[in-house]
């Protein structure tokens, strides 16, 4: 009888551990160590082909964050999500001893990866942020200040928390990928993924900046970018002049467009993108 309380005692222990987990890791293959973090609503799925690609020669640390693709959400803290996000994602390098790890980030989570490099630049080796921006307005807004985009953020949360409209989301969603089958991949995380999780994610980045920030960093960077999703609002020219403005302070940034991919890059040009990272992580 004490055998079986105390085995139920640590469960339960265990299994309050994992509902206030920060996030999901999968761990798969070997060599040096990479962190690969999807973006808003998104499952560490994202990622698949890329740990098939490179699970011979790096250590894939696979994130899913809280309140993401089924992901249980944390409980509210004064601390903002995604500040909260990556200081845990800090820590979990530290607590590993993952020695410069590659940090790759696609949407929400490249923004993640360039608030880690700012914030904490002895962590990271090169940083590898698709299609992620430090200002996420200013992409079309480049004249945009920090108060205005809070304000924007502000009336992004009131549109967030009124009534959900699946046909706006998943028309949202059409835009990022080509495929259906990636379409309704993506969109089934983001009817998994907690509201509340994700309102907060997108109004804080949406209100953050980090355009003077991402001066600390001294990782080599690469900046994967689309824009033709986006080609009835604005040209290739205009849209890669204000990713240029963006990156401005990061030193040595290498921003390559795609041309022919809409957001899941991973998805639209594998080829491509993956022709892409190795040639920068050699």
């Amino acid at each position: 009888m004490k055998n079986i309380l105390i085995a139920l005692t640590f469960s339960l222990a265990a299994a309050q551990a994992a509902s206030n987990a920060p996030f999901d890791v999968k761990i798969t293959g070997h060599g040096q160590p990479m962190i690969l973090i999807p973006g808003l609503a998104s499952s560490g799925e994202t990622w698949d082909s890329t740990v098939a690609r490179y699970k011979d020669r790096y250590e894939c640390h696979v994130f899913t964050l809280a309140g993401f693709a089924g992901v249980p959400a944390l409980p509210v803290v004064d601390q903002p999500m995604l500040e909260r996000a990556r200081d845990q994602i800090a820590a979990y390098i530290r607590e590993r001893k993952l020695v410069k790890p590659v940090i790759v980030g696609h949407s929400l989570g490249g923004f993640l990866a360039l608030g880690i490099a700012a914030k904490y630049p002895d962590l990271p080796g090169r940083l590898i942020i698709v299609d992620a921006y430090p200002s996420l307005p200013a992409i079309f807004q480049p004249d945009i200040t920090p108060e205005q985009a809070k304000a924007q953020a502000a009336m992004t949360r009131q549109y967030m928390s009124g009534p959900s409209n699946e046909e706006a989301t998943r028309a949202q969603i059409r835009m990022m990928v080509t495929k259906d089958s990636d379409f309704e991949r993506i969109a089934s995380w983001g009817k998994a993924s907690d509201h509340g999780a994700v309102t907060d994610a997108m109004v804080e980045m949406y209100g953050s900046d980090l355009r003077d920030a991402i001066a600390a960093i001294h990782s080599p960077t690469l900046v994967l970018a689309t824009w033709i999703a986006y080609k009835d609002y604005t040209t290739r020219e205009k849209t890669e002049a204000n990713a240029r403005l963006e990156y401005a302070k990061l030193k040595g940034a290498d921003i390559r467009f795609s041309d022919t991919s809409r957001h899941f890059i991973m998805y639209d040009e594998p080829e491509w993108f993956f022709q892409q990272i190795e040639g920068f992580l050699k």
